[in-house]
């Protein structure tokens, strides 16, 4: 949305502004005091919704008080229980006239509003709230009775762990932030609720710790949602590319998870969480290179043995890149750089090959994409096998018909090994598309379209920025004091100031 300023937009600006007028017409539209002109307002709003139910309490034929609801996202047995079943009782002595003594003497379950326009009234029905609308008031109660089945907490599937929790989020926004708050038993921890989606009209929470974020990326994280103009936000992804800096970047700027510990661990860095209702997946607000080759699981185990994964991270990731495009530009331009004996090995597996290196590679790069999306895509039960023996079966008759050679498939499988040891998936995805165009460089230039490849991804990460954090720091611009966590995952207790030196800890007498 940022940056547009051609005609075309200035006519889309036009037209929202006119919208949003119309809007704010609508929203001001109240309740009158008769109930039955009131029942018809909420039918012509609701019109053609067969599943919206109308419960009557009538005296003397006359209506007291309508229930309105949608059927199945309310309780409906507590419903009776708690809000009709009193007000058949109430028949027999004297009628509240008011919401407030409604609430007060009637109403036991749930948090109620109050309000006298139609469009609150609206919007919280359509939230799982039943709204209750007396005689002779324009004043309309809703009260909460969720009824909506919700997912049980399960491991995620996404970012799986040996040792560390096993809960992770589910597509209701109240259970994940109850979530961090078992973790986060603080006051400053503080939620702040804002709606998006004309339609959809979902809820997003903007999580951060008070005193421990910086207030100008709190700001800043509200002025980016604030503006987004969309008819239904369905998941967290729908309003990550509208707040990100560099939407044409392959490199994700905001670090997605499931992991309730993940999200608090974040918090307690000094970053935001954006949490979308109807998805488990929480977005977090800056995120680094070095964040996305950095696992939770890192922080459960030793600091040796977190430290080793980590260097093994750091030496895939540059096999994952630049394994295929080096196979293929050594082979064609710099044989002499292979030993003599490899060379006539290479030769002789390529002697029926039609291809040239580059198109070999770049062929089996492709079958194996499309196996692995095909695993992904086919039901768990079958998936891993597919994509298993696909592999196996193809590379095989590939090799044995002389359409590639038995090194390249080597190369390939390293390459996919590789990628499944980045423990983040949306980074994972942005590691995938470079090397296409470096192998490209690497078929047409050698090793010199190889350096150009790498100088241009140093360039594009040095200089990219995730809400004003530069995207490669502290790496570059160089700050010692905050490299203690990127190479080596050092000891908790050196982490944190507070905490006691094991060394100076006495052992039993």
């Amino acid at each position: 949305m940022r940056g547009f300023k051609s005609g075309r937009f200035k006519k889309f600006e036009k037209k929202l502004k006119m919208k949003s007028t119309n809007l704010e017409e609508d929203n001001k539209k109240e309740f009158t005091s008769d109930i039955e002109q009131n029942e018809k307002i909420l039918k012509e709003t609701f019109q053609d919704c067969s599943d919206l139910e109308y419960r009557r309490i009538e005296v003397n034929h006359n209506i007291k008080w309508l229930i309105v609801y949608i059927d199945n996202l309310i309780d409906e047995k507590m419903l009776d229980e708690h809000v009709i079943k009193p007000m058949l009782t109430s028949l027999t002595r004297d009628v509240p006239k008011e919401a407030e003594d409604l609430k007060s003497e009637m109403i036991s379950i749930g948090s109620t509003y109050s309000s006298t326009i139609v469009s609150d009234t609206v919007r919280h029905v359509l939230e799982g709230y039943a709204a209750i609308l007396m005689a002779g008031s324009n004043n309309v109660m809703t009260v909460s009775i969720p009824g909506l089945s919700k997912r049980s907490i399960d491991e995620p599937s996404s970012e799986p762990v040996i040792r560390g929790p096993r809960d992770g989020f589910i597509e209701h926004i109240s259970t994940n932030i109850s979530l961090i708050r078992a973790r986060l038993k603080t006051s400053k921890l503080k939620v702040e609720y804002m709606t998006l989606g004309e339609l959809s009209q979902t809820r997003i929470a903007i999580l951060y710790l008070k005193g421990i974020a910086d207030d100008t990326l709190i700001d800043e994280v509200r002025t980016r949602l604030k503006p987004i103009q969309l008819d239904g936000v369905l998941e967290s992804g729908n309003i990550e590319e509208f707040i990100e800096d560099q939407p044409y970047s392959p490199f994700p700027q905001l670090h997605s998870t499931e992991r309730p510990d993940v999200t608090a661990a974040e918090l307690l860095e000094g970053k935001v969480a954006i949490l979308v209702d109807t998805t488990p997946f929480v977005i977090i607000a800056p995120m680094t290179f070095w964040a996305g080759l950095q696992a939770s699981e890192d922080y459960y185990i030793r600091w040796p043995v977190a430290t080793f994964v980590r260097w093994v991270r750091f030496l895939f990731i540059n096999f994952a890149i630049f394994a295929p495009p080096l196979y293929v530009a050594i082979t064609t331009f710099h044989q002499e750089m292979i030993p003599t004996s490899l060379v006539l090995s290479i030769a002789a597996s390529r002697e029926s090959v039609p291809f040239p290196a580059m198109i070999e590679a770049l062929l089996i790069e492709i079958i194996f994409e499309a196996l692995r999306e095909a695993g992904i895509r086919l039901p768990k039960q079958i998936g891993q096998a597919i994509s298993i023996v696909g592999g196996l079966v193809i590379g095989q008759a590939a090799v044995q018909a002389g359409l590639i050679s038995a090194p390249v498939v080597i190369i390939v499988s390293i390459t996919g090994i590789s990628m499944f040891t980045i423990p983040r998936y949306s980074f994972a995805n942005g590691i995938r598309l470079l090397r296409f165009p470096i192998l490209f460089l690497a078929g047409t230039m050698g090793l010199y379209g190889i350096v150009l490849g790498f100088l241009g991804i140093m360039l594009h990460v040095t200089s990219l920025r995730s809400f004003g954090v530069l995207y490669f720091s502290p790496v570059a611009p160089l700050k010692f004091a905050k490299l203690k966590d990127v190479f080596i995952r050092i000891p908790i207790w050196v982490k944190f100031r507070h905490s006691i030196d094991p060394k100076s800890r006495e052992g039993p007498n």
